[in-house]
């Protein structure tokens, strides 16, 4: 059985606000006195941010052309990670490991795997809360070099939004800038979800009995791929970074904290 035996499946523009230090935009007519308190700025950024971050409810498609952060995990994750896994249902667990894995057989995995080796990314929500993750687990056999393993897994109130889709697109870009040529993805036949999205990719699908292979063959990356994948990995992790800010200012005492904690 492979790493993974089987797979489950702030925008920021002109606020409006003046810029500190202007002589004489106090006199402005058109900026309200308003802007001049010293606690309604923040709470207006506070009100615009919680609405950009709000999660669509489940099976409510992303806005056309949104991007999801999607953040890179690093060996600080490991609990979080476990925590995802532990909250799938049975059947998901089935799913995801091809087997009925118990908590403890969860803890073995996410405590065996390799952040140097290995690339493990997240998406988290507005509450950090890690509701979904990828495997991409590359090849530890010589004859095999150039091959990487694909795994994922979504939190069932996370669900028809193409998450899975999105963390295989965001696999397939970092695979190709560190030479790989080709993922492929070991599922069981039942697992519907994960077979659609490798077959989306392009990928050629393969079923013997109850399981089922997916392979996606790679093409070299030129330099806008080389240039997407750094500017996406940073994408993620500046978003997270800001998500994190705005908990801790929800955090904060003062006369905004009972509006943000809404």
């Amino acid at each position: 059985m492979g790493p993974q035996k089987a797979a489950l499946c702030a925008a920021h523009g002109d606020s409006g606000f003046p810029a500190p230090g202007i002589a004489g935009i106090r006199e402005n007519p058109k900026i309200p006195d308003i802007m001049f308190s010293s606690a309604e700025p923040f709470r207006a950024i506070w009100r615009r941010a919680r609405r950009l971050l709000r999660p669509a409810g489940r099976g409510a498609p992303l806005p056309s052309g949104m991007t999801v952060p999607i953040r890179s995990l690093g060996v600080q994750h490991r609990e979080r990670i476990a925590q995802h896994l532990l909250q799938l249902q049975p059947a998901d667990r089935y799913l995801r490991f091809g087997y009925a894995a118990s908590d403890e057989q969860v803890r073995r995995y996410v405590e065996r795997l390799d952040f140097v080796r290995d690339e493990i990314f997240g998406i988290f929500n507005r509450r950090l809360q890690l509701i979904a993750t990828a495997h991409l687990a590359f090849s530890q056999r010589p004859e095999q070099g150039g091959r990487a393993e694909f795994g994922v897994s979504v939190l069932e109130h996370a669900r028809g939004r193409r998450l899975g889709a999105r963390l295989f697109e965001r696999a397939v870009m970092h695979a190709r800038t560190a030479g790989v040529h080709e993922v492929f993805i070991h599922a069981l036949s039942e697992n519907t979800a994960m077979l659609r999205i490798a077959r989306n990719a392009g990928a050629t699908v393969r079923r013997d009995g109850s399981e089922a292979q997916a392979y996606l063959q790679l093409h070299p990356p030129g330099l806008k791929t080389r240039m997407a994948e750094l500017a996406t990995r940073h994408y993620g992790e500046m978003n997270y970074q800001f998500k994190k800010q705005l908990r801790q200012w929800s955090a904060l005492p003062g006369p905004g904290a009972a509006e943000a904690s809404k």
